[in-house]
């Protein structure tokens, strides 16, 4: 019997180790959906660099309390999947938003992100976030349009300038 406890130390402390270092963590609830669908919310998840488990609540529950998130044990009701990126807190957001509005069966019930527990408004905001590309093209906008109003300028007055009769 105590290789059990040993085994179920182990598995809270493994959690408790992902809970830590994860950038991004949401908490869904995959009831409802079939093998075939999980399969492919896996997949997709997968291919974004997060890596997604079903755990059991008591073991949750208990890794939350040693990383001191236990506000999120409010969410660790019923069948409960979670999603853990080391890499980018957007990517889980944006594939488990984009997955629930295709099957309504999938539902997120909140998560961390960066330490901080968040609800689904939140996760919900972090989705609708542009991709790393789209942000870095409107900062590269931002940062051109001063130059570019310059040389407007400067052409307005040249072609002013040019396109007045001489006087005399």
């Amino acid at each position: 019997m105590s290789t059990a406890i040993e085994r179920k130390k182990q598995v809270v402390a493994d959690i408790a180790e992902k809970l830590k270092d994860s950038k991004s963590t949401i908490l869904t609830d995959y009831r409802g959906l079939t093998v075939a669908e999980m399969t492919e919310l896996r997949q997709q998840l997968r291919e974004a660099g997060v890596e997604y488990h079903v755990l059991k609540n008591t073991m949750t529950r208990r890794a939350t309390a040693e990383t001191d998130l236990t506000a999120l044990d409010e969410h660790l009701v019923g069948p409960t999947a979670i999603a853990f990126s080391n890499e980018d807190v957007v990517a889980p957001a944006k594939v488990l938003h984009k997955f629930s509005k295709d099957h309504k069966a999938l539902e997120i019930k909140g998560g961390v992100v960066e330490g901080r527990v968040v609800d689904t408004a939140e996760i919900q905001a972090l989705a609708d976030l542009p991709s790393h590309e789209g942000l870095l093209s409107m900062l590269l906008s931002v940062l051109q349009a001063p130059m570019r109003n310059v040389a407007l300028a400067v052409k307005a007055v040249a072609d002013k300038e040019g396109g007045e009769p001489e006087a005399g």
